[in-house]
């Protein structure tokens, strides 16, 4: 005979709900899904609660427990005090459709707009050839189970709902790299992709989803950073830009078909191009949209002079003046007679807040 303890679980629906408090048995070694149970079994037979594989491989018992993301088959009762009471309630970043079942359809969404692997030309499946040292960086994102307690977790779709269009998540983050890092993968635009479709910009490395993710992938320290790290190289890097300018690697690099937003039309389901109300959809539209948002970034708490072009002739190419002369560095959003690191007392950045706020 087990020991009674004290349970809390939410029970409503999309119109809302409460948290109701329970009184249940628990035996040595249980978890947290064994007692969800056997509230259904005798207390609670409408309770509803979405679980497989009861091994943590599944990912689909996701629940939060005491206020932290969590697998229900994965976490012990043991771990918590005799006298403290578990408290337990759905993922909180996607619409509850009941009880502790949620609807996790955005991250389906995600995934059919990430493009799959490409193989190279020439080479039919049953073909591959590759070493374990060819797939020793990668191997270790085909652990997701998929259980969505890192989009759960990431405070850019957790806290702010305008961001969901635009920004896919630390789970598809991680395949996004695992693609780039394949050596049969024949794209070259995986980098792209992930600034311009994923908006992986829009990540801030807190390291919150590494936390969570139940099979201790390091998604921020060996994906997104290098992801970050490669997406800024390919832009930003001087050297290779350089490059670009005098090859047109930039233009090389490019498969046939590639628009403005690093996506090849034809390769694309029609369903995923219709563009969506009030979204661009003209490479006028793209570019306009792009330099807006890059202001808005620069501009983050005051104004500043906006950057040059490079002076590029009629051929596409800059003249050799350009290389040999005095080259201008990048306008600093603080301006040029601002001493850096800043007063704490000249910074005025304010956290956007959200507009349900009431």
């Amino acid at each position: 005979m087990g020991e009674v303890r004290n349970f809390r679980v939410w029970r409503g629906d999309a119109d809302g709900g409460q948290l109701e408090d329970f009184q249940v048995e628990v035996n040595d070694g249980e978890v947290v899904l064994d007692i969800i149970h056997r509230l259904q079994a005798t207390q609670a037979p409408d309770l509803a609660v979405r679980w497989n594989c009861k091994a943590g491989k599944c990912g689909s018992c996701s629940m939060e427990i005491n206020g932290k993301p969590r697998l229900g088959c994965m976490t012990r009762m043991s771990t918590f005090e005799a006298t403290e009471t578990v408290t337990v309630t759905p993922l909180r970043t996607f619409p509850v459709i009941r009880d502790l079942v949620t609807d996790v359809s955005f991250n389906y969404q995600k995934a059919r707009e990430l493009p799959a692997f490409a193989p190279p030309a020439g080479v039919a499946p049953g073909e591959y050839r590759m070493q374990q040292v060819d797939v020793e960086r990668s191997q270790e994102f085909r652990k997701c189970i998929e259980c969505f307690l890192c989009q759960n977790v990431c405070h850019v779709v957790r806290d702010h709902e305008e961001n969901k269009k635009a920004f896919s998540g630390p789970r598809f983050f991680i395949r996004a790299a695992e693609l780039d890092m394949h050596p049969l993968d024949a794209r070259t635009d995986r980098k792209d992709l992930a600034v311009e479709e994923q908006g992986i910009g829009y990540c801030n490395i807190t390291k919150c989803c590494t936390e969570v993710c139940p099979e201790h992938i390091k998604i921020t320290d060996n994906a997104i950073i290098p992801m970050k790290e490669r997406a800024v190289d390919r832009r930003y890097d001087p050297i290779a830009w350089l490059g670009s300018k005098i090859f047109h690697r930039d233009q090389l690099d490019r498969p046939a078909g590639h628009t403005t937003t690093g996506v090849a039309t034809a390769e694309r389901p029609a369903s995923s191009r219709q563009p969506d109300a009030g979204s661009p959809s003209t490479p006028a539209e793209h570019a306009a949209s792009h330099q807006a948002q890059g202001e808005i970034s620069m501009n983050w708490h005051r104004e500043a002079p906006a950057g040059q072009a490079a002076p590029v002739g009629s051929d596409g190419r800059l003249p050799v003046t350009e290389f040999t002369g005095q080259m201008a560095g990048a306008q600093s959003p603080f301006g040029d007679d601002v001493p850096l690191p800043l007063p704490v007392d000249d910074i005025n950045y304010q956290h956007p807040s959200r507009t349900d706020e009431g």
